[in-house]
């Protein structure tokens, strides 16, 4: 049997490092920048509030203010920085945004007051923001054959990155010192100029032509592309449970044992992980999409409801009931990703993506910034109707996501054909 020349591995045959990792260099180089980054941000977002409280001397309520702030000025900073990514090039605009994260998050070891925090937090907030929608013109460029496959891998990365730098911050929290906070922040700083340094390796994609009657805004006025993303907007609100409804509601509410948060926490973190690439395989078009998203609203929907059974009944049940919970609401959170990402980039016009994925994240950010006053305001407002009526949200929007953006599609089209027609 021959091997290919220092690997031991039989010609023609690859090794199983290279079967989970994408095939095309630019690829690979995306993925490693996206996972560097990842991994920052897992670091500083376990640790930040810590930071800021413990070593800064801010009380709360400035570094809930801070943080807010920075990320409501983001979601208007994202679409600027898509239109910017869009014009004078993603690549470029990409290391840009790295590089300035650089700085900015190496300016959160120096600051003092409340006014500094304040400041960075905006600026920080526009990096935030401006990275996603800077990066998907880049994702669609190196997509190649199968664009949803990368996508998913992308989406596999970023989750492993993120669950080992939260790793990382739990030694350093554990430490509870201030060099341990310090080397957190620090590191967040590293992992964007190691992304920066990696994408300098990535080739500048072709710039793609903007149609003659294109305008400076298109993603505002595609219907299809706005249906769709106040949909996701909705459908969003479940990303906050496993973070925001379950820790509450299995040390509060329930009889399960209290390491039980940690648990479901990583089996959630370890389906996501494990199965991104394989749920996501032919979700390739708005239909298949809103097939995902119909199967999304019904496992979501069904997991909150193991989740509240959970606390009527005693402890060993509720603790078998939450994993249950948990591993078909992840089968949702899924789903919901896999439609997500299509919805993204298959409805986007091709030479406005970070336009148009600006606008995406635009829904995005107001879910997150919506969801722990919905989900804790049903769910621990309401009780039991409460969990229904959040229940039945998810599983409304998942059954009429299909047909609501295939009308506006048709509608668009049947719209266009009037304007070009004599």
């Amino acid at each position: 049997m021959t091997t290919k020349p220092g690997t031991g591995t039989p010609a023609g045959r690859p090794g199983v490092l290279t079967r989970l990792l994408p095939e095309s260099g630019p690829q690979r180089i995306l993925a490693g920048a996206t996972f560097v980054n990842a991994l920052g941000s897992g670091m500083f977002m376990s640790s930040s509030a810590l930071y800021f409280t413990r070593v800064v001397g801010l009380p709360m309520s400035q570094v809930a203010f801070g943080l807010f702030a920075g990320a409501m000025v983001g979601l208007i900073a994202g679409v600027l920085g898509g239109r910017v990514a869009d014009r004078w090039g993603a690549r470029e605009t990409q290391i840009a945004v790295m590089l300035s994260g650089t700085v900015f998050m190496g300016c959160f070891l120096l600051v003092g007051s409340f006014w500094s925090f304040l400041l960075i937090s905006v600026l920080t907030g526009i990096v935030f923001a401006a990275d996603k929608s800077s990066r998907a013109p880049l994702i669609r460029a190196f997509g190649g054959d199968d664009p949803a496959r990368f996508r998913a891998y992308l989406r596999a990365a970023t989750n492993l990155g993120i669950s080992l730098g939260a790793l990382a911050a739990g030694v350093a929290i554990q430490l509870d010192t201030a060099p341990a906070y310090l080397m957190l922040v620090g590191g967040r700083a590293l992992a964007f100029a190691g992304s920066a340094l990696a994408l300098l390796r990535l080739p500048r994609p072709a710039r793609i032509p903007a149609p003659p009657l294109s305008g400076r805004w298109d993603a505002l006025r595609d219907r299809p592309y706005v249906v769709a993303t106040v949909l996701n907007c909705v459908m969003s609100l479940h990303f906050a449970v496993p973070t925001f409804l379950l820790p509450l509601w299995i040390v509060d509410h329930t009889q399960a044992p209290r390491w039980m948060v940690s648990g479901v926490l990583v089996l959630n973190t370890v389906l996501v992980i494990t199965l991104q690439v394989a749920v996501s395989k032919n979700v390739s078009d708005p239909e298949s999409a809103g097939t995902r998203m119909r199967w999304a609203g019904g496992a979501v929907c069904a997991g909150l409801i193991l989740t509240m059974q959970a606390g009527s009944v005693p402890g060993w049940a509720a603790a078998a009931l939450l994993v249950t919970a948990t591993a078909v609401y992840t089968l949702g959170e899924l789903w919901h990703a896999a439609a997500a990402m299509e919805y993204s980039f298959g409805l986007a016009a091709p030479h406005a993506q970070g336009q148009y994925s600006g606008v995406f994240g635009l829904g995005g950010g107001v879910a997150e910034a919506l969801a722990p006053a919905v989900l804790g305001g049903l769910a621990f407002g309401l009780g039991r109707p409460g969990w229904f009526l959040l229940g039945g949200l998810f599983l409304l929007v998942g059954l009429v996501s299909r047909p609501l953006v295939s009308w506006s599609v048709r509608t668009a089209q049947q719209t266009r054909q009037h304007e070009t027609t004599p």
